[in-house]
């Protein structure tokens, strides 16, 4: 656990567009790897590939370049996927306080819930921040959240009885979804965090662990040089006009794709909002699971 950020970096290192001449050859390896496993096909002059190369590179970073190991999480994910009926779970996520909505359902709802909120960002938010300007563009897709956690309020039980749902997630998206996470952030943090830290960090790989900040009561001048000031609420030391409760604040450019954040199933494909085919069946089940969570 980081209380700031103390060493400067290539952000960029080991993402599309800047990886040494060593890992771009451990990049075509497992690529071929995969193919051969018939886990990725490559794509041709009218189909595209299964996977993009983002994704595909997470897991090869994740694994520090390692193409056995890489593939062995690989192999093990496209399983999970091929087990857990995930697509009709992508869905629009609406702010709602986490404790009140983790008490309205059971836990095999909760885990369906982190399922959906990791298949919104990586099928939907990513892809759209990809379509935006950003540093790297179009060369460097964006393929990670930076998110903030607010424990304003938050009591020692809340924390406690929070705790199976924590180590779900952090499972689930070490597993299935490896470096998508940037940075955490948590803010406005009890002073009885750090013995609550102390419970659940062994749920956290080392990498997660060392991108976990905390930040204490004024976390605005730390936030500033990880977030533009524009883009962040100002509750939090930016400019930002919004709210927990707001719908999710759209920039210019993110309007010209999208006019609002789309309710339902939905995907983020060639610059714009794709709803995915979904079964009938499995349809009628995504309407039981159009849930209230934590968009931003």
């Amino acid at each position: 656990m980081n209380s700031h950020r103390t060493s400067t970096y290539d952000l960029l290192a080991g993402h599309l567009g800047h990886l040494s001449e060593e890992q771009l050859k451990h990049f075509a390896v497992f690529k071929d790897n995969l193919a051969k496993a018939s886990l990725y096909k490559p794509p041709s002059e009218t189909v595209p590939a299964s996977h993009d190369e983002a994704t595909i590179l997470r897991f090869l970073r994740a694994r520090r370049f390692d193409p056995h190991k890489a593939q062995k999480q690989f192999s093990d994910t496209e399983a999970w996927r091929f087990a857990t009926p995930s697509r009709p779970l992508i869905c629009y996520l609406r702010p709602r306080p986490m404790q009140t909505e983790l008490n309205s359902i059971s836990v095999d709802r909760r885990y369906q819930r982190i399922v959906a909120l990791w298949e919104f960002m990586s099928q939907f938010t990513l892809p759209l921040c990809s379509a935006l300007p950003h540093p790297g563009a179009p060369v460097t897709p964006i393929s990670a959240v930076t998110s903030i956690i607010d424990l304003s309020n938050v009591s020692l039980g809340t924390m406690w009885s929070l705790r199976h749902h924590l180590q779900q997630a952090s499972e689930l998206a070490t597993a299935h979804y490896p470096e998508t996470l940037h940075t955490i952030a948590v803010v406005n943090a009890p002073v009885f965090f750090p013995t609550v830290w102390g419970w659940i960090k062994v749920w956290f790989d080392e990498g997660t662990r060392n991108k976990v900040h905390v930040l204490g009561k004024d976390p605005g001048p730390t936030l500033r040089t990880i977030i533009d000031a524009k883009d962040l609420p100002q509750l939090y030391g930016g400019e930002l006009e919004w709210t927990f409760s707001d719908e999710p604040a759209l920039d210019e450019h993110a309007k010209v794709l999208v006019d609002e954040v789309p309710k339902g199933p939905i995907t983020f494909v060639d610059g714009k909002a794709v709803r995915p085919e979904v079964p009938k069946r499995q349809s009628s089940e995504s309407q039981e699971g159009r849930y209230s969570g934590n968009a931003k």
